[in-house]
């Protein structure tokens, strides 16, 4: 087999963590400095298409509808959102990273079908809880995949979405019956309960890395009541 041949790196701005882009024929993954593993594979994708099939299947015959997307990635989850919401929709991704925007228009594009070229596509260059915090706009889907969930593993900065504050902000972010969806590598039971806490009705779905097979990633389905 070829080895991983790494073609880039980035700093996360505000932390002393960094991304490396590795490449492998026509893989790629994304991983963290210093941790084994990978952060993201090109070739395990499935969680995340369903993260914004969960988010956002609601929505197809919602005209105008407002989605945000926290976290670009290798950018399957913002492709997903894209086959399933309707022509009119706007969708927001924020990405903290501008290295990871230009590995998605340039040659890691090619892996989701190049979603950032997309019309109904605005990037915001920065963290989205900062967009979350200071603008006021609402939306009917909101999913985060910024990390490895609940934990916050590449940013301390992430701890506020999944705090008390950071739940209630995005909770009055939604409109009606919107749906925040939340992926995460693990369940968390006092995740689920601060979620319900803040008033959401709350599913947890479990889904394969690939289809029917891989690791059991957990979703986290919250949709306001009202």
């Amino acid at each position: 087999m070829d080895p991983w041949i790494t073609i880039a790196s980035a700093a996360v701005p505000g932390s002393d963590t960094e991304l490396i882009l590795l490449q492998r024929n026509d893989d790629f993954a994304i991983r963290i400095g210093g941790v084994p593993g990978d952060l993201m594979n090109s070739r395990t994708h499935h969680s995340e298409e369903a993260l914004a099939e969960l988010a956002c299947s609601r929505l197809r015959r919602i005209e105008n509808a407002r989605v945000l997307v926290g976290g670009l990635g290798m950018g399957f989850t913002l492709a997903q959102v894209l086959r399933t919401v309707p022509g009119s929709a706007e969708v927001i991704v924020a990405e903290l990273v501008p290295a990871v925007v230009e590995w998605n228009r340039g040659m890691l594009g090619q892996c989701a079908g190049r979603p950032v070229d997309d019309g109904r596509t605005r990037v915001h260059l920065g963290d989205v809880a900062d967009l979350l915090k200071h603008r006021s706009e609402k939306f009917d889907a909101i999913l985060l995949d910024v990390d490895n969930g609940p934990e916050a593993m590449t940013s301390s900065d992430n701890v506020w979405l999944y705090s008390p504050d950071g739940l209630r902000t995005i909770y009055e972010k939604l409109r009606p019956e919107g749906i925040a969806a939340i992926w995460s590598a693990r369940a968390d039971p006092l995740f689920t309960k601060r979620l319900e806490k803040t008033g959401f009705d709350v599913q947890l779905r479990t889904v394969r890395a690939r289809p029917g097979k891989g690791s059991r990633h957990k979703i986290f389905v919250a949709q306001k009541s009202r």
